[in-house]
């Protein structure tokens, strides 16, 4: 847990240098829900955390929760230690991009 906070802070502070992408999973599924208050711009942001914080395969499966919120009940509520390994970390996501993308 301690690398991964030393290595979400490293990630945070490379956010500003990270060259623009043309989106990933995350912001793509963002841009298309209807959750209020979505914009472009937190949009981009949650996916500039996400970047520095899940692989890419973590941000597709992740992205799924957007279409399905159920599916992140199901994997908060599994038993395998990969599920729980992964939620800790989507967790950390949330968190993270809650406190910087205000």
């Amino acid at each position: 847990m301690k690398r991964t906070i030393v290595a979400l802070a490293l990630g945070l502070s490379l956010l500003n240098a990270a060259p623009v992408q043309a989106g990933g999973a995350i912001e793509s599924a963002c841009n298309s829900s209807d959750r209020p208050g979505r914009s472009r711009a937190l949009c981009d942001c949650i996916q500039k955390v996400a970047d520095s914080v899940l692989s890419n395969s973590e941000q597709r499966r992740g992205a799924k929760f957007f279409k399905d919120p159920h599916e992140a009940q199901v994997v908060r509520m599994s038993a395998s230690s990969s599920d729980s390994e992964f939620w800790q970390k989507w967790r950390l996501f949330g968190a993270t991009a809650e406190k910087y993308c205000q």
